[in-house]
């Protein structure tokens, strides 16, 4: 139904792909509340990143760790400037390429490669579930890595593996600018002026939390979130919101981690359990 969720005020804090989370929920008639988390910017020195673009077309990897579909993008953005994307696509091919989660396989196929491995669990515990089932003793492995997140723990299973690994960071948060947008969505959720929050990753709940202690504001969070159902993407995302004493009221089924299925879920929860906002 193309107006399920006519009449909802619905909270997306999606940045990476905000226009097109956007786009879904107005198609089912949300009003959609837009609150960019941070902005996401090329490495601040591009010199690591065209030096690890270099070493995978010089000597292909064996194997490639993707983790988010972003730093495939902002990798390809800096060797379309150099003039190596033709190139590094052609190493790229010759590797074997696990992703954590869908997100990077999409952007594997938007340059015309596929992942051979994709994670159960698009986690960082999945990824390091994954390659434990592989005998990568020797191999050079390609990983690349997303902002704000301690990545010891693969790396260090990776090198007890026996792997040489060859990391490349191809993105920054900008998170200072956004604070202001934050700190008025978690007053229009305490003013019960929001039906669902919708998170797709982690990084937000996490910025939710920061902001909201830097601005004084953490128990008004903490209320509106009561009044408000909190829609989760999958489990890396429910395991963060847990982590922080915050429930999962709605997510996908099971493998099935993607924006339509999440929007599904919300309407189905919001239609049939919670009475909209008075207008």
């Amino acid at each position: 139904m193309a107006d399920r969720l006519n009449g909802y005020r619905i909270l997306i804090l999606e940045t990476r792909e905000e226009a097109q989370f956007s786009k879904l929920l107005a198609e089912q008639g949300a009003e959609v509340v837009q609150c960019p988390m941070f902005t996401i910017q090329d490495a601040p020195d591009p010199a690591p990143v065209a030096a690890w673009i270099r070493r995978a077309i010089d000597k292909p990897f064996d194997d490639l760790v993707l983790m988010t579909g972003e730093g495939l993008r902002r990798i390809m953005k800096l060797a379309v400037a150099r003039g190596l994307d033709q190139a590094l696509v052609a190493a790229l091919a010759r590797s074997r390429k696990f992703t954590r989660g869908p997100k990077p396989g999409k952007a594997l196929r938007e340059v015309g490669l596929e992942a051979q491995e994709t994670t159960e669990k698009p986690t960082t515990e999945g990824v390091i579930e994954m390659l434990g089932k592989h005998d990568l003793k020797g191999h050079r492995l390609g990983l690349q890595l997303y902002p704000d997140k301690d990545h010891s723990a693969l790396t260090g299973a990776l090198s007890a593996q026996g792997v040489e690994v060859d990391t490349v960071l191809p993105y920054a948060y900008d998170s200072k600018a956004a604070d202001a947008s934050i700190v008025a969505a978690i007053h229009d959720m305490a003013e019960g002026r929001i039906d669902s929050i919708a998170l797709t990753n982690l990084g937000q709940v996490r910025r939710l939390i920061e902001a909201a202690r830097a601005h004084g504001s953490e128990a008004k969070l903490r209320a509106g979130l009561e009044r408000t159902l909190i829609a989760s993407v999958g489990p890396a995302v429910s395991g963060e919101l847990t982590a922080h004493g915050l429930r999962t009221d709605v997510s996908p089924v099971e493998d099935h981690y993607f924006m339509r299925p999440l929007i599904s879920a919300m309407a189905a929860a919001l239609v049939d359990k919670r009475p909209k906002v008075a207008e």
